[in-house]
Formats: structure tokens, sequence, C-alpha cells
């Protein structure tokens, strides 16, 4: 049985890019950035098709980049903010959004940022987020 495809429409609005040469925790906040299908975003540590995440590189360097364009929406800065100062790009995010709750859209949602696509996946925080 093939599964059901639900359409549903939300705007939101693209508040900051950032990006980051190195495995920096943090990413620097760009003007623009350029979004590469299949490898993710030009110029950042985690461009290309295979896995770029140092602790994965070292289980298997050879796994499928499934982290190429990391999401954060602004939301989650306004929750923090009771204990923490957050700004965009700090959380290591390529893409900060405002309007939309990533952490509620379903498996396999497609966003569309510009004349781009982007193909969301929930993943778990990174450890290093406690040291931040």
């Amino acid at each position: 049985m093939q599964d059901e495809i639900k359409k549903f429409s939300l705007v939101g609005t693209v508040i900051a890019v950032s990006l980051s040469q190195k495995h920096t925790f943090s990413k620097k906040n760009q003007n623009i950035i350029k979004l590469v299908k299949g490898l993710g975003v030009e110029g950042d540590a985690h461009f290309g098709s295979k896995v770029k995440h140092r602790s994965r590189v070292i289980q298997n360097p050879d796994q499928p980049n499934l982290r190429q364009v990391h999401l954060i929406h602004s939301e989650l800065f306004e929750e923090l903010a009771v204990r923490f100062h957050i700004e965009p790009g700090q959380m290591g995010e390529n893409i900060t959004t405002a309007g939309i709750n990533l952490l509620e859209l379903p498996v396999n949602t497609i966003l569309l940022l510009g004349n781009s696509a982007v193909i969301t996946g929930l993943r778990n925080p990174c450890a290093q987020i406690d040291q931040f």
C-alpha cells in the first residue's frame, strides 16, 4: 500500500543564514548561502555527499551525509530566553526560521525555501549543546 501524501501550506520567514568552514559549534551569519542539491551548504564544514560529523566519520566515513543543512526555528530561542541569550547561528544551524515550528512537522516534510527544496528530518541534539 502506498503512503498517503498530505499537502498543507505554511508561511514562515528565514531570519538568518549561517555557515562555518570549520567544525565549530556555532556558525557565522552570512548575507546569503548557496544550497547545493545532495551536498548541503556550499562552504560549510558539513558540505558533501559523505558524512561530515566527526563522531560519525569515526564510525564509518562512507555513510551518506543525512545532515547537510541544519534548521532551527527562532521561537526556540524565545522559549530558552528565560535562562539563555541565543542568537541565530549560535546553535549550529545554517538556516534560522520564524513562524514554522520545525519540531512539529511530520517526517518527510518538504520545505520550500526560495527556489530550493529542503527535505527535513528530525535529529537528536548534539551532546555539545550541553557545553554551550
